[in-house]
């Protein structure tokens, strides 16, 4: 198959961390992909000519602050303008922070339930035509704390909890052109604020006994790309941790 007519992914949040380890298996599978991000301009520019490098005209990199309704329109029609077309949405950017109860503002509700619900959902209505078109999928990176809380974030719980409803309502509305499903990671990339002995705590309670890395989730991801039999599912990537009573 001729780079144009590869398949097309748009993996948001992509510029490093898992969303870059996403992109560069996708690409690896073949397809071309739309990095997007939003402060991450350098380590999404480097991640683009990487790839190119490897595959001429299979990359591109988008700017885009998904909290802006309006960004959101105009980041689906950069991204479709560029490649033609769109087979896969890769609904990955999160905003991750504490918001303890009593110390939060509206800010914080808009910018983390903007970005990790709001945004998914937008992003998901606008790219239907283009999906429908080619019978494409949507994937959403969900959270071990949608259903286990994490202590002190519950704005971002609430978010991720959020995105399991709109993977499975997305999933029944949409079917049976367009095939949604999610990826919900247990421990993969610690965040800043996780000390030794809440890391060590976590592993504690997990059956495999330790981190699993970036790749198991891109991996995962890959899989629901080719999984024409599958829609509505939350596959849980995390160890065995959330059969851990």
């Amino acid at each position: 198959m001729s780079v144009i007519d590869s398949k097309v992914a748009l993996i948001t949040g992509a510029g490093r961390r898992l969303g870059a380890r996403i992109a560069t298996t996708l690409h690896a599978h073949g397809l071309r992909v739309a990095v997007h991000f939003n402060r991450s301009s350098s380590a999404a520019q480097a991640l683009v000519a990487q790839l190119n490098a490897g595959r001429a005209a299979s990359a591109a990199a988008f700017a885009a602050d998904l909290s802006d309704d309006a960004a959101l329109r105009t980041l689906l029609a950069a991204v479709t303008q560029t490649f033609g077309r769109l087979d896969v949405l890769v609904n990955n950017a999160s905003v991750f922070r504490a918001t303890p109860i009593g110390a939060t503002s509206s800010t914080d509700w808009d910018e983390i339930l903007g970005t990790n619900l709001k945004a998914p959902y937008l992003l998901s209505e606008l790219a239907v035509p283009f999906l429908k078109a080619r019978r494409g999928c949507i994937i959403n990176l969900t959270d071990v704390y949608a259903d286990r809380p994490r202590p002190n974030y519950a704005m971002y719980c609430i978010s991720k909890a959020g995105l399991v409803g709109l993977t499975r309502a997305l999933a029944r509305d949409l079917a049976p052109e367009i095939r949604v499903n999610a990826v919900s990671p247990g421990a993969i990339l610690w965040s800043a604020d996780a000390s030794t002995t809440e890391q060590s705590a976590i592993l504690a309670r997990t059956p495999l006994a330790r981190a699993g890395e970036a790749l198991d989730i891109a991996m995962a991801v890959r899989y629901l790309v080719d999984a024409e039999y599958v829609t509505g599912q939350v596959l849980a990537v995390d160890g065995g941790r959330s059969i851990f009573d």
